[in-house]
This record gives C-alpha cells, sequence and structure tokens, in this order.
C-alpha cells in the first residue's frame, strides 16, 4: 500500500490514520464521524485520507513476476 506519509498542502502526517480509517469504514461510521474520531480536522488533510486509491495491488500486475502470474492463469483458464 502506497499512501501519502504527509498531507499534500499542511504537511502533517497522515499516513498513520489510514489503517484506522479503513477500520472505521469496514465497521460503517460514516466518512465525517471517521475522520472526527481520527482527529483529522483541516479539510485539506481529509482530502489526503478519503481521496486515496489504492493502486499497488493493480500495479503488481505490472511487475515481471505479476506478468508471469497472470500468464498461467491465463493458460489455465484456456487450454487448448
Amino acid at each position: 500500500m502506497i499512501i501519502p506519509i504527509r498531507c499534500f498542502s499542511c504537511g502533517k502526517v497522515t499516513g498513520d490514520l489510514w489503517e484506522r480509517y479503513l477500520a472505521l469504514i469496514d465497521d460503517n461510521v460514516p466518512d465525517g464521524d471517521a475522520m472526527d474520531q481520527l482527529g483529522c480536522k483541516r479539510y485539506c488533510c481529509r482530502r489526503m485520507i478519503m481521496t486515496h486509491v489504492d493502486l499497488i495491488e493493480k500495479l503488481l500486475k505490472y511487475t515481471p513476476d505479476g506478468r508471469e502470474v497472470k500468464k498461467g492463469s491465463l493458460a489455465h483458464d484456456n487450454p487448448q
């Protein structure tokens, strides 16, 4: 998971909030309430956490190892 460590606008450390934020969201806590519970009051920091998209799993498909795994699964699904 590649998440920004600091807020781009104010520089506050926000990287440590990501896992706790996901846990609160999984417990069906609304976004705003989750941010309040984490102590994230500034709207710039809230933006950093709420709009983050975790792309690492998608990017791993394009590594040499990921391509081999994908080729193997395609060959297994479509035998000729």
